[in-house]
Parts: structure tokens; C-alpha cells; sequence
């Protein structure tokens, strides 16, 4: 904070707790759908930093799914801060005095809320599944989560993303026994999102579909079908109620033309990392399946059909230090990711990123258990703040308000660091 006095404070300590992640007191745990907090609901990946037989109790009981801190030495405006668990982490949750503090090393930090359990969770399908399983809700409410399809055919070393844990996920959450459809049936989708836009009084604002890539066919349909069969329900059953999204690969330009035709708004064909050599070592079934050039290509092409500002590419910010391929150094990395930015910026294309999660099953977060340098993810927020201002462009749409003690997005702080773009 000291190094970097012209980013947001609360942007820098959520970083930092992305990329350590939080342990939870026990008393700090949630009591799963039977108590007053929302708990983690495994949205897509597991976001820990330990496998799930590895929790402990926040493997019996959840912990939340996010948190918002206040307060505290730093004077904290509420940040929002998606939930990553580490037994290991010096970021500790514990209730003092009749109320939840976060501390470092001891020393405390900020007061803790706790996202309250939402109406809708509390009620089950016909069928008797969850909300929370069907339809998880994130940042703070704002953004509902669709995971139709809980399994990737980039399958095997060979293929699989080096960060990813979409297909561990899968198989941990079977193994334990939890409930975790691998496609879930359009009609309970429907259910779910009725139970939620009688329940949640207007909070939510939109919904992202998304799982994992599609390289044949599910349901005996190619990826853009499979995931556009849900937008064209749900926007038969709610037209205009939530932001339709949709994160799947970079598709082309006929099958974007569908997915505009179903009732999608903004669509994220996510390129993961900017630098030619990471990405064929990184995203190897990317690289094999479309390419890397022509992934790019495709992103300009659903700009034709969307819009610019309603594609929107996400990239894992912190895979670009990886070992063994990654950059050695903090500058070589920023250099290489903004010269992404630009390229994508300079065609009004924003671009935004996830806080890289070591997950320990994956090859990436095995070999790399602390994640990228802190520094590296605060020298981001800077470059990228700057992108933006140099290329005159908005905050994204579809991610709620920027700028500290207003954003909700809780998987990185782009836009709690955005707060000179929109003064």
C-alpha cells in the first residue's frame, strides 16, 4: 500500500487474499443450507488451496462464500472478497468481541460480514435439488452462476489448462458425495431462476452460462447450442429480466450470431494468457482445438456481431509467473500482459481478468503453491487502470458498479481499482 499510495488500498488487500486465501476458525463456518450465512457453493472450480479432503471441518461445514470487509487500521470501504481456503493462509477469520475480525499474523485487519442466506436457498425443486446447486448466486447476489455443464473435453494433460480444476472439481465433489449434476436439465435451470426472481427482490442483475468446453457434443449438440438452448428458455421464461452472458471458447462468427439470437448480451471468450509461448504450453487443448491466432480473430469477430464493449476475454492474472515456463521477473509479465490489453483495447475490446488460485491439483498450482508475487498483482491494477484511460474506454459492462467500497465482482479487484476512471 505504502509502494503504491494511487491504488485503492482495499484493491491491494483483496488481491493479497486472493492469492493467500483465508483460514476460517471454526466458529467462523457456516451451517451449510441449515443456517443465517450463504455458504461456498462451488460454483465451478474449487477455489481452495487445499483438496477438499484436505478442509477439515470447512470441508463439513462450508465456509461463505464471500466475505466483505470494513473497517479497520486501513479505514476499509466495504470490499467484497470471493472466498478461497487455505489452512495454511496467515489471513485468518475468527470471531473477538461478539463479531467476526480478519487478522494477519495476529494482527487485525477488518471486521467481517457475512453474506446472509438468501430466501431463495432456503426453498428446493419439485425434484428436491438445491438453489445453491443449481443456480448459485455470487457476488453479493448481484451475478447468478449457471455451470450447465460441470465437465471439460479438454481432457488429460495433454489438453487441460494448467490452472484449471473444472474436471477435479467434479470428481472431488462425487467422491465426497455432495450433490453436483454434470448437466444440469434445462428444466431445472428454469425452476431454479423462478425460485430465485420470486425471492430475491430485484437483486439479482444477471446470469452467466458457462462449464467446460465442448470439443464434440453434449446433449448430441456442438457448444453453441448446448449452452444457447438455455439462454433461448430463459429468456422465453424472463425476457429482459437479468444481463444474459455467456462464457464458452471462441466460437465462430455463426455460431456468436446464435448466441445474439438466443438473447445473449455479452459474451467472454476467455484467451487465459496474452503470451504466444505460455499459451501453447498453458491452454494446450485451446492451442490444438483452435489456435491461438485464430482464437483472437474470433473475439474480433463476435465484436461485429456484439458489439466491442459486450466482449469482454478474461485472462488468469498471475499464470504469466508460473514455473516452469512462466516470465522471471514482475516487469516482464506486466510488459506482456499490456501489450494484450492494448492489442485488445485498441479495438474497444475490454478485456478482464481473474486473481489466479493455485489450486494444488492442478499442474500450475502444484508446482507454484504460493501463486504469483503480490507486486505483481498490484503493478496489473495499475497497468490496467491505465489501459483503460489510455484507450478512453468504460469499466465493463455486466459486473455491477466500480470503484472501492462499490464493486461486487469478488473474483479480482479490476473493478474496486477503477475508482479514477468513473470520479
Amino acid at each position: 500500500m505504502a509502494r503504491f499510495p494511487h491504488i485503492p488500498r482495499e484493491a491491494v488487500l483483496k488481491e493479497d487474499l486472493l492469492r493467500t486465501g483465508f483460514a476460517f476458525d471454526e466458529s467462523a463456518l457456516t451451517d451449510n443450507l441449515d443456517g443465517e450465512v450463504k455458504p461456498k457453493s462451488y460454483f465451478i472450480f474449487s477455489f481452495d488451496q487445499k483438496p477438499l479432503a484436505e478442509l477439515g471441518e470447512a470441508a463439513k461445514r462450508r465456509p461463505p462464500e464471500e466475505v466483505a470487509l470494513t473497517g479497520g487500521p486501513y479505514d476499509l470501504r466495504r470490499t467484497i472478497v470471493s472466498v478461497r481456503v487455505n489452512p495454511a493462509s496467515p489471513y485468518q477469520v475468527a470471531p473477538e468481541d461478539g463479531e467476526l475480525r480478519l487478522s494477519l499474523e495476529g494482527r487485525k485487519i477488518a471486521r467481517v460480514a457475512l453474506p446472509p442466506m438468501p430466501e431463495y436457498y432456503r426453498h428446493t425443486l419439485a425434484n428436491g435439488k438445491t438453489v445453491m446447486e443449481t443456480a448459485p448466486t455470487i457476488q453479493w447476489g448481484y451475478l447468478i452462476y449457471l455451470t450447465v455443464l460441470r465437465l471439460c473435453q479438454y481432457f488429460g494433460a495433454h489438453e487441460e489448462c494448467g490452472f484449471c480444476d473444472i474436471n477435479h472439481n467434479w470428481r472431488q465433489h462425487k467422491k465426497e458425495g455432495r450433490p453436483y449434476t454434470g448437466v444440469k436439465p434445462v428444466e431445472d435451470v428454469l425452476e431454479a431462476l423462478d425460485l430465485i426472481n420470486r425471492f430475491d427482490d430485484g437483486g439479482s442483475q444477471a446470469y452467466t452460462l458457462t462449464g467446460g468446453s465442448v470439443t464434440s457434443t453434449v446433449d448430441g449438440l456442438g457448444e453453441a447450442d448446448f449452452y444457447g438452448r438455455y439462454a433461448q428458455a430463459i429468456e422465453e421464461r424472463f425476457p429482459g429480466r437479468w444481463i444474459g452472458k455467456v462464457v464458452a471458447q471462441a466460437l465462430p462468427k455463426a455460431d456468436v450470431r446464435r448466441y445474439k439470437d438466443y438473447g445473449i448480451t455479452i459474451y467472454h471468450p476467455n484467451y487465459e494468457v496474452w503470451d504466444k509461448r505460455l499459451f501453447s504450453l498453458i491452454s494446450p487443448g485451446k492451442e490444438r482445438y483452435v489456435g491461438r491466432e485464430e482464437w483472437h480473430r474470433r473475439i474480433f469477430d463476435a465484436a461485429e456481431v456484439l458489439g466491442p464493449r459486450y466482449v469482454i476475454p478474461n485472462f488468469v492474472a498471475g499464470v504469466e509467473m508460473a514455473k516452469p515456463f512462466g516470465f522471471d521477473s514482475v516487469g516482464e509479465a506486466i510488459a506482456s500482459t499490456t501489450e494484450g490489453l492494448d492489442y485488445f483495447m485498441s479495438r474497444g475490446i475490454t478485456p478482464r481478468f481473474t486473481t489466479w488460485c493455485p489450486e494444488p491439483t492442478t499442474p500450475l498450482g502444484r508446482d507454484n503453491p504460493d501463486g504469483a508475487p503480490l507486486e505483481y498483482h498490484v503493478r496489473l491494477l495499475e497497468a490496467y487502470r491505465g489501459a483503460i484511460e489510455r484507450h478512453g474506454l468504460e469499466p465493463p459492462p455486466g459486473y455491477g458498479p466500480p470503484g472501492p467500497g462499490r464493486a461486487v465482482f469478488s473474483v479480482s479487484s479490476f473493478m474496486d481499482s477503477l475508482d479514477l476512471v468513473v470520479a
